[in-house]
């Protein structure tokens, strides 16, 4: 469709951009000749090119992005990516093409979820492309064309609205939009390489510590071993990684503004900080005697120890694991994956409904209730000392209550199939949330790959749909949208 033109230039552009980050691992390959060098030069010509055509197709189309067109593009974006990003692991893996772009979802929208098993045997190269992707998509790729794309032509505060989450939809943190996604860029970056050198010098190999800074500092939980963060088996990692899977649940937005004016007074200012260490903190605290009590573990200091890691990995929504949680009583698995839904800042790279959501539901829930017993009563719904306008308080419900929806009706599709209850639901709310194991047959001890290919889709629309906090997606999916 002609009118969708410049969407179709800048998304030539974008693959363009990807293309050009399968230098990374297809250097290193032929640095250790790992065996999959062909395959990565084959699948950055083909990238590169297919964006060049793209772009070249419709080069002259340079009008500005509406909003509209920033909707379709990062749909676009996220539908497009993974089919090139899953081109090494069918070509060199031999995977079919629904676990390869299952496995390539699963990395750009940082949910961990993963369909592979003997990891630490495959390629290096290919190891380093799964935890770059997933760093990648951790911020999101769309930013860094913000950043980028205006030196091009490209308008990209329609790109940067229809992509980042909560508050930052709204507010300019910069004057001009591409400022704003270079200075997040610039705090994640410092912050990966701070991660990698804290893994290096606690005892990972420089291998391991960049891939786990990857996946840790995206909250996406890719590991170079099938036991996960487990194999390490070392407390002072496990805490290493606590610190820097906490820093990344907090607001990007709030790392930017701290960083800028060279003071801790924006972590003070920030509304869902508090909220977001007391419920983890009360949750380590509550689950942690829970397992120890109910016999998962035989010393109190060690129940704790496995429960913190456990709980803050979950509800961050990266989905490291120290240990099998799905041996522990249900409950704390159903809370841990509960957290998940809402524990993580707006403005971070984790999923689910954010914190900023669920306090405002929460605000809401308590005003009704105000007012069931006066009527007459004036109460504002405030975050941060500030009123949250009535349009916000409605968009937050219609929100949630299309999340609830999605997660229902998605996990009625996957027990229709045939799987069984717990792991259906876990399945799809560990999709939806981009946290990735569930509970049942994809608990942290297996992988997806139990799953058929019908039900291996459904996760992979339930990831998408998660990554792209639902009404992005549904919006372009209705027939509205299509109408001139």
């Amino acid at each position: 469709m002609t009118r969708f033109a410049p969407v179709y230039r800048a998304l030539g552009m974008i693959i363009m951009l990807f293309g050009l980050t399968l230098l990374a691992p297809l250097g290193f390959s032929h640095w250790i000749n790992d065996g999959a060098q062909s395959v990565y030069d084959e699948v950055f010509l083909l990238t590169v090119l297919s964006g060049t055509f793209l772009w070249y197709r419709y080069r002259n189309q340079k009008r500005d992005l509406n909003i509209r067109d920033g909707f379709l593009l990062v749909v676009l974006v996220w539908i497009i990516l993974p089919i090139f990003g899953a081109l090494p692991f069918m070509m060199h893996l031999g995977m079919s093409h629904t676990d390869a772009y299952f496995e390539a979802m699963s990395g750009l929208t940082a949910t961990g979820a993963t369909v592979m098993s003997g990891l630490a045997e495959m390629p290096m190269s290919i190891n380093l492309w799964r935890h770059q992707m997933m760093w990648l998509g951790g911020m999101g790729l769309i930013v860094l064309a913000v950043a980028i794309l205006p030196m091009l032509g490209i308008g990209g505060r329609q790109m940067f609205k229809a992509e980042t989450p909560g508050p930052m939809k709204d507010t300019k943190m910069t004057p001009r939009i591409a400022e704003t996604a270079k200075g997040l860029w610039q705090v994640y970056i410092a912050i990966t390489i701070a991660c990698i050198l804290a893994y290096q010098w606690a005892g990972m190999s420089w291998f391991d510590a960049v891939c786990h800074a990857f996946s840790t500092v995206s909250l996406g939980g890719f590991s170079t071993h099938d036991e996960s963060f487990g194999y390490f088996n070392s407390p002072l990692l496990e805490g290493i990684c606590i610190a820097f899977m906490l820093f990344s649940g907090i607001n990007y937005g709030t790392h930017f503004l701290a960083l800028r004016g060279r003071s801790l007074r924006s972590y003070v200012r920030d509304p869902e900080a508090i909220w977001f260490f007391g419920v983890l903190g009360i949750s380590v605290l509550i689950i942690g005697i829970y397992i120890w009590k109910y016999g998962a573990f035989v010393e109190m200091e060690e129940a704790l120890r496995h429960g913190f890691f456990n709980i803050i990995s979950v509800a961050t929504t990266t989905g490291y694991s120290s240990t099998d949680y799905a041996q522990w009583p249900v409950f704390a698995g159903l809370w841990m994956l509960f957290l998940a839904s809402f524990a993580t800042s707006a403005g971070s790279t984790g999923g689910g409904i954010k914190m900023m959501r669920a306090l405002l539901l929460y605000k809401q829930v308590y005003r009704e209730l105000i007012r069931a017993m006066h009527p007459n009563a004036v109460y504002n719904v405030r975050i941060g000392g500030q009123v949250a306008p009535q349009s916000v308080l409605f968009a937050v419900m219609a929100f949630a209550f299309m999340y609830m929806v999605s997660i229902a009706s998605l996990t009625l599709v996957l027990a229709f199939t045939g799987l069984d209850i717990i792991s259906a639901f876990t399945a799809v709310d560990a999709c939806v949330n981009n946290t990735g194991p569930g509970l049942g047959v994809v608990g942290p001890s297996t992988t997806y790959a139990v799953l058929e290919d019908f039900q291996t889709w459904v996760c992979i629309f339930a990831m998408l749909l998660g990554r792209l906090e639902i009404f992005t997606l549904l919006v372009v999916l209705t027939p509205a949208f299509w109408r001139k």
